[in-house]
């Protein structure tokens, strides 16, 4: 983001950049090897059409701007920089953008454009150069705070835990910045918040040393880290890698929002391999998202895979696949085999942190720590944001099928089975 605001031809629209920043104010964004486009709702009745061509950069807007780049161009660059998933990674470009792309091919007499492998090569040396000198930061915060003692944090303000998490996004290793921004709530909120911390230092310093021993890990085990750091893979190298193919039931939804980003979780049960995997989609605040998945239905088709251990993310390879309607909720076990389906997940991946779980016959029982209890008597902690008596009223008291996210030792409850049908929570 440093690098997209040193291209600012002056401090004003760096400034204005900044503001445009904003997915709201967006709308028909995407991404490819050489490209990011979108257009921008300005004062004009018809949104500005902008297009970046990362290789140079060279940008293009219809706003009547004389300024160059201008703001627009300036403020898509930096929500395609910050990540997230807020500029997806497309297939096809819009046509403003292909148009203006051609007219530049044409010019230069280049019948095909490639990207430079040299000039990827050093895109790539300067991120991972980036990274490591935010991540040497980090474990020297990380030292500090183990030092002064895990209690002084709890009287640290919240710009504590933001400046460090702010650090780690300007680092472009985004994604744990959002696990320490997240721990300056969790240790006021959490009863348990002193091993809770302590797990969550542990896990942000495996971190740091496997970052360091990059070149020796496997591509699993890459994957996980590129997830937790918050590195996105292209889509097109995804879908040309690993597939799977299998009748894959939909077992439960979860979204969320916050003012920049509606994201989606689809968790996935394949009927005949048993594998869990879970698609991500994401769409800018207040638009709706590309692919609309119904609880409970079938799709029969391939996905293709990310690198990393289970559960993996994956996608849905090919543009149609059969979809029809299930039954019940599949895979349902007791609370003890979950759990020991857990610690295998999490001795393969440490930083996992949503771990799916299909139970069976639970029993919902409320109180100041309400519980989801199995026939053997093992029980699971619910979330505080779960609606114990909506859970309670659709079970009539009976034990239910249920399926959820294991999420820092407490269960959140997405659907449960009546009736053999899925009902979302």
């Amino acid at each position: 983001m440093a690098q997209v605001l040193a291209l600012a031809p002056d401090p004003g629209s760096a400034k204005s950049a900044r503001g445009l920043a904003n997915p709201r104010t967006w709308s028909d964004l995407g991404s490819n090897d050489s490209l990011v486009w979108g257009k921008c709702q300005g004062s004009a009745r018809s949104p500005y059409q902008v297009t970046v061509d990362l290789n140079e950069p060279a940008f293009r807007c219809t706003c009547p701007s004389r300024k160059f780049p201008c703001k627009h161009g300036l403020a898509l660059l930096l929500l395609w920089s910050a990540g997230g998933g807020v500029v997806a990674d497309l297939d096809t470009a819009e046509p403003f953008a292909a148009d203006w792309a051609a007219q530049r091919t044409a010019r230069t007499a280049t019948t095909t454009r490639t990207p430079d492998p040299e000039a990827q090569a050093k895109r790539l040396a300067e991120r991972e150069s980036l990274m490591s000198a935010g991540i040497d930061d980090f474990e020297r915060w990380l030292h500090d705070i183990v030092r002064q003692g895990l209690a002084s944090v709890r009287r640290q303000p919240p710009t504590f835990w933001d400046t460090a998490g702010a650090r780690l996004v300007d680092a472009q290793v985004g994604g744990l910045g959002d696990r320490v921004r997240a721990m300056g709530s969790a240790v006021h909120a959490r009863h348990d918040w002193a091993p809770h911390l302590l797990g969550e230092l542990g896990r942000w310093y495996l971190a740091v040393k496997a970052w360091r021993r990059r070149a020796d890990l496997d591509p699993a085990a890459m994957g996980d880290l590129r997830t937790l750091l918050g590195w996105a893979r292209r889509t097109e190298e995804i879908r040309a890698g690993e597939r799977l193919a299998d009748r894959w039931r939909v077992v439960g939804l979860s979204q969320e929002e916050d003012e920049r980003l509606l994201s989606q979780r689809t968790w996935l049960h394949g009927e005949r391999t048993g594998e869990t995997v879970v698609l991500l989609d994401f769409a800018a605040a207040g638009m709706a998202l590309n692919v609309a998945h119904v609880l409970g239905s079938v799709v029969d088709g391939e996905v293709a895979l990310y690198p990393g251990g289970a559960p993996r993310r994956a996608l849905l390879a090919g543009d149609e696949h059969k979809v029809t309607q299930g039954s019940g909720l599949p895979g349902a076990t007791d609370v003890r085999a979950a759990l020991d389906r857990a610690a295998g997940w999490l001795a393969g991946n440490p930083w996992l942190r949503r771990i799916p779980m299909a139970l069976a016959g639970m029993t919902v029982v409320p109180g100041d720590t309400p519980l989801l209890v199995d026939r053997t008597g093992a029980a699971l902690t619910l979330s505080p944001d779960t609606d114990v008596w909506q859970l309670l009223a659709l079970s009539g008291g009976h034990p239910i099928p249920v399926f959820g996210e294991w999420i820092d030792e407490r269960f959140h409850p997405l659907s449960a089975e009546i009736d053999d049908r899925l009902v979302s929570l």
